[in-house]
């Protein structure tokens, strides 16, 4: 079915999104961690977001799928998303700055592009696009490298968090070709729900009830993050990924490092030398090559279901 045009200040919209709300989680994450138990805590903003995007979808007139296709579907997002990636990511983050995170994150990027560039309807990658990679992880080398370096005693945790970059991209390409037939914020409501009550099973099983203790931060942080970074951040993702080439989705790993390092001065008082700020540049230039070399036909095509969500 051939592609009906979607409108570009929505994609743009969707971008400010992800850029603005998932590189400020860098910080809000940290401080959940340092508080709460990971994975119940995880569960928490994921059960919560997903039935409020339920609530909302069902208010659109938007029912829940019977087809076992459709179920498997949530499963296997829940399972590389929200438990794979987010759980993991968050769970890795009680030992890993918030800063050495976000520049891991942005692994995320490559494992996208590479992984877009498989199959039939994989993405070839254009000599300005490839530039465009390229300089967006030596901005982030610049942005978020720590003064003293890596310490050999986080690099166990530090590849928890790559593979759970790998688990992200790995649902990111699977969403953005998978058949579905649920609108996208039913989708995106389901599958944040079913992972939700995978990431509190293994709060349980790991006797993380105990470590529970109610308190006005901690719980701000998990509402902050259940209303902006999963309401709002994987809403706005999940369009990018149907409209938008892997190239052009993957620079929020770019420029999220770079709103990271901003909040982690400001709010966790991480200083920022002169080559973060270099990086910085480096990224926006990065970004603005893979924008230019995408391919005007690279957008996946969408459904008469899918264009009404």
């Amino acid at each position: 079915m051939r592609q009906t045009p979607t409108k570009p200040w929505l994609i743009y919209a969707c971008l400010a999104s992800v850029y603005l709300i998932w590189g400020s989680s860098f910080a809000v994450s940290k401080y959940m961690v340092g508080e709460l138990p990971p994975f119940l805590a995880a569960s928490v903003r994921f059960i919560g977001a997903g039935l409020l995007l339920w609530a909302l979808a069902s208010y659109r007139g938007e029912s829940l799928p019977r087809e076992r296709r459709e179920w498997r579907h949530f499963l296997i997002m829940g399972v590389l998303q929200v438990v794979g990636s987010a759980g993991v990511n968050v769970f890795a983050m009680q030992h890993v700055a918030s800063n050495q995170s976000a520049l891991l994150n942005a692994s995320g990027a490559l494992w996208i592009s590479l992984l877009g560039t498989l199959g039939a309807r994989g993405h070839r990658l254009t000599p300005l696009v490839s530039t465009g990679v390229c300089l967006g992880f030596i901005g982030v080398g610049f942005l978020v490298w720590p003064h003293d370096g890596f310490s050999l005693s986080h690099f166990g945790w530090q590849m928890v968090i790559i593979l759970a970059c790998l688990s992200w991209a790995m649902g990111s390409i699977y969403y953005a070709r998978a058949h579905t037939r649920t609108p996208m914020l039913m989708f995106t409501a389901v599958t944040m729900l079913t992972g939700g009550i995978m990431l509190a099973g293994l709060g349980f099983s790991l006797n993380e009830l105990p470590r529970w203790h109610w308190h006005i931060g901690s719980i701000s942080a998990v509402v902050c993050l259940m209303l902006g970074s999963s309401c709002i951040g994987y809403t706005a993702f999940n369009y990018l990924t149907r409209y938008t080439s892997p190239a052009l989705l993957s620079t929020y790993a770019y420029v999220n490092p770079a709103i990271a390092a901003l909040v982690g001065w400001l709010a966790l008082h991480e200083g920022m030398s002169g080559h973060q700020l270099t990086g910085m540049g480096i990224i926006l230039l990065g970004v603005i090559l893979v924008s230019l070399g995408e391919p005007s036909n690279s957008r996946a095509q969408e459904t008469p279901t899918e264009a009404s969500a």
